[in-house]
């Protein structure tokens, strides 16, 4: 009688060990979809740390949000988090996404108009100078005027088959349109570009960003869904709170994400900003591995069992 207990007291302490664990330290998700390829492989199971970006409080739905711990997330982590495009005021009710951060508060992103191609970051590639695009083909007439005023300059960046960006001091612009006989073709990465490309920034809290045709609606559906504000577009113009908004001050940090994949939509192209509250964690581990489909005694990935997820 007496072993009988001590194996239930056992189970019953092993039980609430794994659930303190999986609410406190790390939990399990597993990998339906091939959204992250090659990085993490449709049928992989793996850990998250939950304390990588602090410890998000649990039972949402019954306690207000918080976080202890709070930590940055680095550009290139593979996070989990919450959608942020469920309507669901309850964050950890919402379903569980999976994609790679490659933008943080604050960062300029070049991105097409309709958002369907992966952006650029532009903050990602230089910490100093200014942006500027020009045609391609003025690519040979640029580079001459800049050898003749042996003038140092970054590497070109490819942003679509019309349109380059090169990063270059602002006084070395300013010299460049004084010996372009009056034709002016370089210009600032500014809201006068073209259509096709569009410089967007990631709100950062404390932040105010301006109201642009372009970022208009993903700025309406952040400020209603996560900045707690009633907010609509009207007649092409954003109102939050009933009043008409050129610029807007954000109360949280938000990152744009995207999925290895590129034909897998479920990234920030489909959400929009994910905000900081909604992050649940750092895929960390690969700790099994199984191809789905597959029989009780094949189709083990034994090479991915414990592999740190890059």
């Amino acid at each position: 009688m007496r072993k009988g207990i001590k194996w239930i007291i056992a189970l019953v302490g092993a039980a609430i060990f794994v659930l303190l664990l999986r609410c406190f330290a790390f939990t399990s998700y597993y990998i339906p979809s091939k959204g992250m390829e090659s990085s993490l492989l449709c049928g992989d199971r793996i850990l998250v740390n939950k304390w990588s970006y602090g410890l998000r409080a649990p039972l949402l739905s019954q306690f207000p949000y918080q976080r202890w711990k709070e930590q940055v997330v680095e550009r290139g982590d593979i996070v989990v988090f919450n959608n942020p495009a469920n309507p669901s005021t309850v964050i950890d009710k919402k379903e569980v996404f999976i994609t790679r951060c490659i933008g943080l508060p604050g960062d300029t992103l070049i991105v097409d108009s309709v958002f369907t191609q992966s952006p650029i970051n532009l903050s990602a590639l230089y910490d100093h100078n200014y942006f500027f695009y020009y045609p391609i083909d003025k690519e040979e007439v640029l580079d001459s005027l800049i050898n003749r005023f042996a003038i140092n300059t970054e590497v070109v960046i490819d942003i679509d088959s019309v349109y380059q960006v090169r990063t270059l001091p602002w006084e070395v612009y300013h010299q460049l349109e004084l010996n372009m006989e009056g034709e002016r073709w370089i210009h600032p990465f500014t809201p006068g570009v073209p259509t096709c490309i569009r410089p967007l920034v990631i709100p950062a809290k404390g932040q105010t960003l301006k109201v642009y045709p372009w970022n208009r609606t993903l700025l309406m559906n952040t400020i209603l869904l996560h900045e707690g504000h009633q907010a609509e577009v009207k007649n092409d113009t954003l109102f939050v709170d009933g009043l008409p908004t050129t610029e807007f001050t954000f109360t949280k940090n938000y990152y744009w994400t995207v999925s290895n994949n590129s034909i897998n939509l479920s990234d920030s192209r489909l959400f929009g900003f994910l905000p900081h509250d909604h992050l649940i964690g750092k895929a960390e581990y690969i700790w099994f591995s199984k191809t789905p489909n597959t029989g009780i005694f094949e189709g083990y990935r034994w090479e991915r069992f414990f592999n740190k997820i890059q």
